[in-house]
């Protein structure tokens, strides 16, 4: 009895639930239903930009379409805001997950630092090659590893050559004559027979060279002089404080005249290398001081700009801009990568930041925050570049915020929202100033737009200025002499490339 009480209440229990649950789903309908309406479409979900209008299987992975409803998820938070074509709304947690930003726009000073990555390279003029003077083979080395820190007239490698030990008889010959030109212990050292005879030099400056030809070091020719002996072999010694930056010989090794043996850099001042675009060049003159600083912010160092090389980098089409440092304790070592702060005059405008524009070679536009989450695209004109910052000559106003991280995926999404007549150029409309042909697409009763850069602009101030220009019964409106000169040249291209410029 007791076993059929408990089934009877757990069936019951059931069946309450149930209840529960229809009466539920009656007053809350599910997310589809409740904010959809209707089904605009349905899109592949790995490449939403295919679309269909109807329910199927993609074409290019297989997998099954998803309908995309009339939501209003993406309705603007402040409803009062209308949307117009191309707005789009998109609210606090999508904006984190895709990694939106929005910056202020801001005037900027009249002097700007800008910050470019720079590469330490030694000086031309700082780097020592140890040549072979004759044939011969190698002794020995020592503490000649690459990378080593070496003393001036440090011993790196002993060698033995024909060549050296003949001259080095010339020239203790030649010496012998000059008065007190005897051995420490009172004796004549005799020079190699016949040394004086072949070698067909008399002087001591020109035995002297020779040594020096050979590959002897001034220290070791002095050292023979004093001590009247004829050496053994010949010492290769570091002609400078540096750091040896290639080695190409080892004991017992035979080389040929001419062969390199070390490459030494003196460090105690270097290069620092910098690319910059040609436009920003006149910015930097030589003379200039820039802060440099190492990675992580450790130490700092001031350098001078000295140059701008007129080589043009093919790949990516810039300059690269040459600054002088002294490096005391050598902490700057060719090939690292340093923070580069350089002061530059800019003139005083807006700016925003460079990943805030969408530049398509047509047209130059940036999204603005309308309210808080809505977004509208608006076309502007730009000026100087410098760094991570442009200059909005026209189209944003100061304070206004605009999208600075994430901008393609706002862009993208505000295309896909508006369909694929905005994602194209926009339609002419027809206003009064269409009324006499006039060029472009009309942003409003008022305005029409420069068919060579595409901003919009008042007619009447394009004829006050004279900047207009009729061609095959078409009248064209220009912003400033300098476009309209620009379309004058080369008409068809600029209408080509501008939708703004579309012939009517």
């Amino acid at each position: 009895m007791k076993r059929i009480s408990i089934t009877a209440l757990v069936l019951l229990g059931m069946v309450v639930s149930y209840v529960a649950g229809r009466h539920h789903s009656r007053r809350d309908p599910p997310l589809a239903t409740r904010d959809s309406g209707r089904v605009l479409y349905w899109v592949d979900p790995m490449h939403p930009d295919y679309r269909s209008d109807h329910a199927g299987i993609a074409p290019d992975c297989g997998m099954e379409l998803e309908p995309v409803y009339a939501e209003n998820t993406s309705a603007p938070v402040n409803s009062s805001v209308p949307m117009s074509a191309g707005m789009i709304g998109i609210d606090y947690e999508r904006q984190q997950l895709f990694g939106i930003r929005v910056a202020a726009v801001k005037k900027t000073p009249a002097r700007e630092n800008v910050r470019v990555l720079g590469r330490v390279v030694p000086e031309d003029n700082r780097i020592y090659r140890i040549d072979a003077g004759m044939d011969g083979f190698v002794r020995d080395t020592f503490n000649d590893s690459v990378g080593t820190l070496v003393k001036k007239d440090q011993k790196l490698a002993t060698c033995y050559g024909a060549d050296a030990l003949s001259v080095a008889s010339g020239f203790l010959a030649a010496t012998a004559s000059i008065p007190g030109s005897t051995g420490k212990d009172g004796s004549r050292t005799m020079p190699f027979p016949g040394a004086v005879s072949k070698q067909g030099v008399s002087s001591i400056q020109g035995y002297t060279d020779r040594l020096r030809n050979l590959g002897m070091s001034d220290a070791q020719i002095k050292e023979m002089a004093e001590n009247r002996q004829l050496p053994e072999s010949l010492d290769l010694v570091s002609p400078v404080e540096g750091f040896i930056l290639s080695r190409n010989i080892s004991g017992g090794q035979h080389f040929d005249r001419s062969m390199e043996f070390y490459r030494i850099a003196d460090l105690s001042r270097v290069w620092i290398v910098a690319d910059i675009f040609a436009s920003d060049a006149q910015n930097f003159r030589p003379g200039t001081q820039a802060h440099v600083t190492l990675a992580g912010g450790e130490k700092s160092f001031t350098a001078r700009v000295t140059q701008i090389l007129p080589q043009v980098d093919p790949s990516t089409r810039t300059l690269k801009l040459r600054l002088e440092a002294d490096n005391p304790g050598f902490a700057l070592r060719p090939d690292m990568f340093v923070d580069v702060d350089l002061p530059a005059s800019v003139p005083e405008g807006l700016a925003i930041p460079v990943d805030a524009l969408i530049d398509t070679g047509r047209e130059q536009r940036v999204f603005v925050e309308r309210s808080n989450g809505v977004f509208e695209p608006r076309l502007v004109q730009t000026g100087w570049r410098l760094g991570d910052r442009v200059q909005v000559v026209r189209g944003l106003s100061e304070g206004e915020r605009v999208v600075s991280a994430g901008t393609f995926l706002v862009d993208s999404e505000s295309r896909l929202k508006s369909g694929p007549s905005s994602a194209s150029e926009p339609q002419p409309e027809k206003t009064p100033i269409q009324s006499t042909r006039a060029n472009g697409v009309a942003l409003g009763a008022k305005e029409v737009k420069d068919p060579a850069c595409g901003m919009g602009i008042d007619p009447a101030k394009s004829v006050k200025d004279g900047n207009t220009l009729t061609r095959d019964g078409v009248t064209y409106y220009f912003c400033s002499d300098r476009c309209k000169r620009k379309f004058s040249q080369e008409p068809e291209h600029v209408a080509a490339l501008t939708p703004a410029g579309r012939r009517p």
